[in-house]
């Protein structure tokens, strides 16, 4: 007897062409959860952490905001390098 009936949610997302969009929204929430809990543990300011990416708070801003889509690799990288990092994309 089956447990499950139907496809997986990433069929179901796929078949409706909502899977790229998708995963990229919740790369993009984790990279801002992941920023968020470093300047927590570190206590850094806003400030403090775009002072140490070296680019403006706005930029930051952007980064942490999960929901916002307009962040750029540049960005990204610095924040990698700001927590001792590497940025690594890969098409697969």
């Amino acid at each position: 007897m089956k447990r499950h009936v139907g496809s997986s949610f990433d069929e179901f997302l796929a078949d409706e062409g909502l899977l790229s969009e998708a995963e990229a929204t919740a790369v993009k929430r984790v990279i801002a959860y992941q920023l968020s809990q470093f300047m927590e543990e570190n206590k850094l300011s806003k400030s403090a952490m775009a002072k140490r990416m070296q680019t403006s708070r706005s930029a930051l801003d952007r980064l942490l905001d999960a929901s916002n889509p307009s962040v750029t690799l540049q960005t990204m990288d610095r924040a990698a390098r700001a927590l001792g990092k590497k940025l690594r994309i890969e098409l697969i």
